[in-house]
């Protein structure tokens, strides 16, 4: 019944995730401030906003746009940047934003770069249009930002989530589900540590082809018979595995973040608890939305408790199969192109 209640909860998921991983990102503003008082301000907007609806980014009009090709806008990349004067400013600089088209409801986030190369990082919700960049950050919000930045990461990274989910299709057991998860945490802290300290580098693009290869291997191990699978014979040795892996894939979104130059280890520390946070809510959502679902089951089919596994394991495993399939490809053409 376990089984069941672990399978149905990753059905459920995968039906309800879109058909592309990280689709969830934010927009993505960089500002970039000179002594000299230019500053470079670059920006990256999701695909799931319309072109049409392509945000337009501006500093404060006292902030002198410098106008030449490098610095022009790239619509068709979904990018732009520009190169601004902003030595007439007084006080704090802003950013605002505006849809043609109205607000589409997506978060920003603000990576500010000093000119002593301190990075400051600012997350915004949807309604935020007109953002302030304060002068400093204490302690306390560098650890609440990457608190948020690490949960926000983990519930928008369908492909980290789908592995989670069908790990624990095949952990079997309560004993199994806790080695599966303290193995896979415990090995993407270390792997984020080290890619986040530049003490390990692992390129994006081969790292993430490889992640979507990850899924498709637990996606074959849920088609085959429960007790003939590596993940039942080394539940811990392949979750640690695919962890060191998933780690990296972690580090890379911080990577492209930053991190703040005076508070790295606490920065790096709350991201990480943000991502364990984030990982735990899922579990127990599944948890919680399959108990529903059992019940739902048992209410409207008298013969629910002689429901076959495979009825239901083989089905999903075809489906997260393809999908991750789907995503390896077209993440190694992206490699090779």
């Amino acid at each position: 019944m376990s089984r069941i209640l672990l399978v149905l909860s990753g059905l459920i998921v995968f039906l309800s995730t879109p058909l592309f991983a990280h689709e969830g990102r934010p927009l993505f503003i960089e500002i970039e401030e000179k002594e000299t008082g230019a500053v470079f301000l670059k920006w990256r907007v999701p695909s799931t906003i319309d072109r049409n609806n392509a945000p337009q980014i501006t500093l404060p009009e006292v902030c002198e746009r410098v106008q030449s090709p490098e610095t022009a806008a790239s619509p068709a990349l979904n990018i732009g940047q520009g190169l601004y004067d902003c030595r007439a400013l007084e006080g704090a600089l802003s950013v605002s934003i505006t849809y043609p088209r109205g607000n589409p409801a997506v978060s920003s986030l603000v990576r500010v770069i000093r000119p002593s190369g301190e990075v400051q990082v600012i997350r915004n919700g949807p309604d935020a249009i007109l953002i302030d960049i304060p002068n400093a950050e204490d302690a306390g919000s560098v650890a609440s930002e990457y608190l948020k930045l690490g949960i926000e990461h983990i519930l928008t990274g369908y492909d980290h989530l789908l592995f989670v989910a069908c790990l624990l299709m095949l952990a079997g057991t309560v004993r199994r589900v806790l080695l599966i998860v303290t193995g896979f945490t415990l090995a993407h802290s270390v792997t984020l540590a080290l890619a986040a300290l530049d003490i390990v580098s692992v390129p994006v693009a081969p790292l993430e082809a490889v992640i979507a290869l990850s899924i498709v291997f637990v996606a074959a191990e849920l088609a085959r018979p429960a007790r003939d699978t590596l993940t039942w014979r080394y539940p811990i040795l392949i979750s640690s595995g695919f962890g060191l892996l998933h780690g990296f894939g972690f580090a890379a979104v911080l990577g492209e973040i930053g991190l703040p130059q005076t508070e790295v280890p606490l920065a790096l520390l709350f991201f990480n608890l943000g991502v364990e946070v984030g990982q735990i809510a899922f579990i127990l959502c599944l948890v919680a939305i399959t108990f529903v679902g059992l019940r739902a089951i048992a209410f409207v089919k008298e013969d629910a408790k002689t429901w076959g596994l495979s009825e239901v394991t083989l089905p999903a495993a075809y489906l997260v199969g393809s999908l991750a399939a789907f995503w390896t490809i077209e993440r190694f053409i992206a490699v090779v192109a």
